[in-house]
């Protein structure tokens, strides 16, 4: 009887949660942890995937949108763990979580094409961090999409954080397109805070 209520109750649970994401996750950090060495604050880490029939949109041509964020979390939580700043973040009583993402998508990832998601810092302010993140095909090493995403840092002063690690110590210079995403985030935001429907 148990032999038999085992493979239903796994079927229920491969259902109900999506078990691939927590799998990938678990792979991700663990390969990072275990067999990549650390890296400075702002250099870039790359995660490898595959275009799937799973991560495919109604045509099965290319990957789907909503495939791209998803690859994108994975790629920050390797970021995250080889520079060691979830850490640092966790040690302060803080967290992380995602702000805001702009993505641009400029030629489709065909199925069974293999990719690269490159992520590096390349901003911050007081409150956050501003990743970009590149996905490129091996095949061409032609850049698909790029990205970039605010991560919010809670209950720890970003700047102070980032001053502890090699090369954290200066602020860069805020890239262009990214100031501009900012004024266009912030315009975004004053139109939500006067909508009085809420």
């Amino acid at each position: 009887m148990v032999c038999l209520c085992l493979p239903i109750i796994l079927l229920i649970i491969y259902i109900i949660w999506d078990v691939n994401y927590f799998l990938r996750f678990i792979f991700t950090i663990g390969w990072g942890k275990l067999f990549q060495k650390k890296v400075k604050i702002l250099e870039k880490t790359t995660i490898y995937g595959f275009c799937t029939t799973q991560d495919v949109d109604i045509f099965v041509k290319h990957m789907n949108n909503a495939r791209y964020l998803r690859e994108l979390d994975f790629a920050r939580f390797h970021y995250y763990v080889l520079t060691g700043l979830y850490e640092a973040v966790k040690k302060v009583g803080g967290g992380a979580v995602q702000g805001a993402s702009n993505i641009r998508y400029r030629r489709a990832i065909p199925i069974f094409q293999a990719y690269k998601v490159e992520t590096k810092l390349i901003w911050w302010d007081e409150k956050a961090i501003y990743l970009e993140q590149k996905f490129i095909t091996t095949s061409d090493n032609f850049v698909r999409a790029i990205a970039i995403s605010k991560q919010c840092v809670t209950k720890a002063s970003v700047q102070e954080l980032l001053a502890k690690f090699p090369g954290g110590e200066t602020r860069p210079e805020c890239p262009e397109d990214l100031r501009l995403w900012l004024q266009s985030s912030e315009i975004s935001s004053q139109k939500l805070r006067g909508d009085k429907t809420d």
